[in-house]
């Protein structure tokens, strides 16, 4: 399938590069709508990676990548149900999306994430997943999930720890401040610094680079230098589970979603 278009993303293929494009009306947050979906792309991957230098992830929404997890649909869902099953729902969903981002993160191919605008929780946490993020200036970082009593949900913990230590980790969870993309570039988050509006365009200029070089060798690379640290991502399922039992938690995400504004993560 080089083509698809969904509810909340399409993706196409053209010349070794797959442009994926999150479109998830207000904020492409990633609930079970766009779960389903990435499930589909990776998926895709049997037929798609022989073929498949690289893949970039991108936002058609103005001013986001993502905004993390669908909150408002979290909160409904776990309302819904006895305690007992709200518990084995959240981590069944923990377990599928885990699954999505680790087959990303593994992908033969090279992963980019273009990102523009807001990109929190486990927006962030899907562009961890990926080898490169670019971000253009103006492009915001942050893990707010504190707020709420619970940590990162999706990997985000044990990849940004694989990838920058634990020092501006602990920095980002524990304030929940916003990083801009300067900072963000300047720890390494971020591989390339683009100007307002060039993400996409710096991330296709690097694929571009991407697709000139041998395809065994890059995914050997890939594997050798990018480890998977499932034993982290286990432990970070059953925090957040044993996290989300505490009576706080729903009350905050019941204030969370009862607030007027309709995109309230945003500072």
């Amino acid at each position: 399938m080089k083509t698809f278009t969904g509810k909340t993303l399409h993706w196409e293929w053209r010349e070794g590069v797959i442009e994926l494009t999150l479109d998830h009306e207000p904020a492409n947050e990633i609930g079970t709508a766009m779960l389903a979906e990435l499930e589909e792309f990776v998926a895709a991957f049997a037929v798609l990676a022989p073929e498949t230098s690289v893949c970039i992830f991108a936002s058609a929404r103005k001013s986001v990548f993502s905004a993390g997890a669908d909150l408002r649909e979290l909160y409904h869902g776990a309302a819904a149900l006895p305690e007992k099953e709200r518990l084995a729902g959240i981590r069944h969903f923990l377990e599928c999306i885990h699954a999505v981002l680790n087959a990303i993160d593994a992908a033969p191919f090279v992963t980019i994430a273009a990102v523009h605008g807001v990109c929190f929780g486990g927006g962030l946490e899907l562009a961890l997943a990926c080898d490169i993020i670019v971000a253009d200036k103006m492009a915001r970082f942050a893990f707010p999930e504190l707020r709420l009593g619970l940590i990162p949900g999706f990997g985000g913990i044990p990849r940004l720890k694989r990838d920058l230590g634990n020092a501006f980790l602990r920095d980002l969870l524990f304030t929940g401040r916003t990083v801009n993309a300067t900072r963000a570039h300047a720890v390494a988050l971020v591989a390339q610094l683009a100007g307002e509006g060039e993400a996409l365009r710096i991330a296709r200029s690097a694929a571009a680079q991407i697709t000139k070089f041998d395809a065994v060798t890059r995914a050997a690379a890939k594997k050798f230098i990018k480890p998977i640290p499932h034993d982290e991502l286990r432990c970070e399922i059953d925090l957040f589970c044993e996290l989300f039992t505490r009576p706080a938690v729903m009350a905050a995400l019941k204030k969370f979603v009862e607030d007027p504004n309709p995109m309230p993560y945003l500072p």
